[in-house]
């Protein structure tokens, strides 16, 4: 369970109490009055305590635990043991989530507190409620929102404008920004730095000054370490709701819509455009000057260079559909095992230039 030495809990809350606040159905024959105090995994729980099962492969976990309570989806709420109380919910995960903030909140101060090593420009405007850390710097004319949290050592350069209930961890960087309510931006990331732009000649290359902004949306999450280049002459864009992971990198002027998920080392090339809900898997590339569409999927470590429709789903480099390269993979496997009669007779490369000219 949460070590109390670093998260400070709320509550309790009754069952009847969890399930409105989750949107859940409490199970027949559940005690909504029983009393709950925490949250936990199904394997450390106890009595006081509530889970959930994340999928049918932990139903092993479920059937042993000790928790006192569960959140469960509809087809498994009959497989909790006998005393454990259930709430049944569409999406368990998303519910327990919706708990688990109740029983940990975010703190709010109601006086601001600068500590007296950090500096803050006289310039700067500070909401009520801010913290302040050792270290960290606040440029002139910045602006902070009230109950932001600029941890230590981070810096926020002139005339940036943050929004309420952000967070800026250790050692980030945010300059040329505007930002909107919620936004988390993770210790060691580095935000609205100079894009990449530079003219290459046979005489040296000539650096393209880099004169946009990033505008981050409501409710961003930017993880560590992670870069986003301020746009060229447009802007870089993150959308409301999106989900950056630690070490992503966007080149200038990239722009996502609403709800975006980029998974840790992707990348993605200057002036490409994502739409609402993409979502980019670990280590995937995309090339510069691109469109993809809203929904689409790029699997791990796969190269897009070429625009995107809505609702695609790729995978490989260069990408194609899944099922497509699902199909190459196990073609080229075949192949390479001997393949049938008549083309074991041909070279691996053959084979090769057969089966993309779709003649095998």
């Amino acid at each position: 369970m949460p070590d109390s030495r670093f998260f400070k809990v709320a509550g309790p809350f009754t069952l009847k109490q969890l399930a409105e606040i989750s949107g859940s159905i409490i199970a027949e024959g559940a005690n909504p009055d029983k009393i709950f105090s925490n949250v936990c995994s199904l394997h450390e729980g106890d009595e006081n305590s509530i889970s959930f099962l994340l999928s049918k492969k932990y139903l092993s976990d479920l059937e042993k635990t000790k928790a006192g309570a569960c959140i469960v989806s509809e087809e498994f709420k009959d497989k909790a043991p006998k005393g454990v109380e259930v709430l049944v919910a569409k999406e368990p995960y998303r519910a327990y989530g919706l708990v688990a903030q109740a029983f940990y909140p975010n703190e709010y101060r109601e006086e601001t507190f600068i500590h007296e090593k950090a500096f803050v420009d006289p310039t700067a405007k500070i909401g009520k409620g801010c913290i302040i850390e050792a270290g960290a710097f606040v440029g002139a004319n910045a602006e902070i929102g009230a109950h932001t949290h600029v941890c230590a050592n981070a810096s926020i350069e002139k005339n940036v404008i943050l929004g309420e209930d952000c967070i800026v961890g250790m050692n980030a960087s945010v300059q040329y920004t505007i930002a909107g309510n919620k936004v988390y931006i993770y210790p060691g990331a580095r935000i609205g730095q100079d894009g990449f732009g530079f003219h290459m000649g046979q005489n040296g290359h000539t650096k393209i000054p880099q004169l946009g902004r990033v505008l981050i949306g409501n409710d961003v999450e930017i993880g560590a370490n992670t870069c986003l280049d301020r746009g060229a002459l447009d802007d870089t864009v993150i959308g409301d709701g999106s989900r950056l992971d630690n070490l992503i990198q966007f080149g200038h002027n990239v722009q996502t819509g609403k709800c975006c998920v980029v998974v840790a080392q992707a990348g993605v090339a200057g002036s490409t455009h994502l739409g609402d809900f993409v979502v980019l898997a670990g280590q995937s590339g995309i090339a510069g000057h691109l469109n993809i569409g809203s929904g689409t999927q790029i699997a791990a470590q796969s190269g897009v260079m070429r625009d995107v429709g809505p609702m695609e789903h790729l995978m490989g480099t260069p990408a194609v559909p899944a099922k497509e390269f699902m199909r190459q993979f196990a073609t080229i496997k075949k192949l390479v095992k001997g393949g049938d009669a008549k083309s074991i007779k041909l070279t691996f490369s053959q084979k090769l230039k057969l089966l993309f000219s779709k003649k095998i």
